[in-house]
């Protein structure tokens, strides 16, 4: 199936590794002109490495999105270099996850800034220019920790949970002008934030890392835990025309591990 994805500029936040990295493979592998943004220059620098062993080109931007007025520059950068960005794919922010017990009003500021603002103000740079244009795609990677609480992830929860509230409301705020919003909750993905988060747990019960992983696999109903490119498969197809109906959606891409309706 074409995706009629071929020449579109895609801007990818959090692309230099994990879930945003494996969505840059994909949108490399449609043809698309694709632009990756992290905090982290060595990140980026090796991302593009790998991207490049892979026969991609990808635009790097170093770029701190808590800072409004640097992430309009990265688009500013990106439409100067690229062209109008058809596509915004944020995967940013990994809120820390942290014992209950350690949290202080910082972990808390520092989740929305990393996960909730960071979003915000990306969106909130390509808006007008896809409202001026008539068109635009807009897909938010956020995470089931905004629907169902875990004790170490309190602070990045409840960013994830406003962030959806966010998402769906700018999707109908801006049907109109031809955008298109959407979001996805990944239940657990083998990734660095994974690590982190079972690093957490650990910590806060006393059990190794590796019987953590192996429960957390145990319990999956479909037997593994997903992979990046499990994510990456769903991303591409709500950027596609295919997905053209398709708006204000909470795509829950879980393995069936959430048992909930909402």
């Amino acid at each position: 199936m074409d995706l009629e994805l071929r020449e579109a500029v895609v801007l990818l936040t959090g692309g230099s590794k994990g879930i945003g990295l494996a969505c840059a493979k994909a949108f490399a592998a449609e043809g698309a002109r694709v632009a990756i943004a992290s905090r982290d220059p060595a990140n980026l620098g090796t991302a593009a490495s790998e991207l490049q062993k892979s026969g991609y080109s990808v635009m790097t931007l170093p770029v701190d999105l808590c800072d409004p007025q640097a992430a309009a520059q990265m688009v500013s950068d990106v439409e100067s270099a690229l062209g109008p960005i058809r596509i915004l794919v944020n995967c940013a922010g990994a809120a820390r996850r942290t014992p209950p017990e350690e949290l202080t009003a910082a972990h808390w500021h520092a989740a929305m800034d990393a996960k909730y603002f960071s979003y915000i103000h990306a969106m909130q740079a390509v808006l007008g220019p896809m409202a001026e244009r008539g068109a635009g795609v807009i897909i938010n990677v956020i995470g089931t920790g905004g629907k169902v609480a875990s004790p170490t992830h309190i602070p990045g929860g409840a960013a994830n949970a406003a962030l959806m509230l966010a998402s769906t409301g700018l999707a109908n705020a801006f049907a109109s002008k031809g955008i298109r919003i959407n979001s996805i909750n990944p239940g657990l993905v083998v990734t660095d934030r994974l690590v982190e988060g079972f690093n957490a747990q650990s910590r806060m019960t006393g059990e190794s890392f590796d019987a953590l992983m192996a429960a957390a696999t145990a319990k999956a109903p479909m037997g593994r835990l997903a992979v990046p490119e499990d994510l990456a498969s769903v991303v591409l197809f709500l950027a596609s025309k295919q997905a053209g109906y398709v708006n204000g959606a909470l795509l829950t891409v879980d393995g069936a591990a959430t048992s909930v309706i909402l």
